[in-house]
């Protein structure tokens, strides 16, 4: 695809990422700032789009990953560090908790990575979730303890791996 095509193809595609951007800022300012910095990090990165994959929703991404990123940003800028006798706090001005968009992402990456467990493991996983002790789900599902400790860990495992991304922003370590 030459410059030219690709540039095109983007272009196209600015109504739609004005109105996803406004859906993830709530501001017309704020959507027209994201849409532009999308465009912008499109047009450099140009080279990292493969033809043939869908351009509406690697340009989604890059808009969601930079609202994420934007946002995070942020959090930093507006963290203030106090202490009190000796114990150091951060505290966040309420302002910058009013924005739930990093959340909602969160949210529909855990119950996608959730849903993609297998049958077996996304029972078992979602009833001790849902506060099931082992010997009831057991019992419920008519298996042993054994098995349903199992497949627990197992899920953990591929949720683990699946949702890395957000374990290494939080600076979560696996054990």
């Amino acid at each position: 695809m030459t410059a030219i095509e690709f540039s095109k193809v983007v272009t196209n595609e600015r109504s739609a990422l004005r109105n996803y951007a406004y859906q993830l800022t709530r501001d017309l300012n704020d959507a027209h700032d994201l849409v532009q910095e999308t465009m912008l990090k499109a047009f450099t990165n140009k080279d990292k789009f493969k033809e043939g994959t869908n351009i509406k929703g690697w340009l989604y991404t890059i808009m969601k990953n930079s609202f994420i990123n934007n946002y995070r940003r942020l959090m930093k800028r507006t963290a203030l560090i106090s202490s009190t006798e000796n114990t150091y706090q951060i505290e966040a001005f309420s302002q910058a908790a009013l924005n739930k968009g990093e959340d909602r992402f969160m949210m529909k990456d855990l119950k996608a990575a959730v849903d993609s467990l297998p049958h077996d493991l996304r029972k078992t996983f979602t009833m001790n979730f849902s506060g099931f002790k082992y010997h009831e789900i057991a019992d419920i599902l008519n298996i042993p303890i054994g098995t349903v400790k199992t497949r627990i860990f197992v899920a953990r495992k591929i949720l683990r791996s699946q949702l890395k991304a957000y374990g290494e922003a939080y600076g979560l370590r696996e054990n």
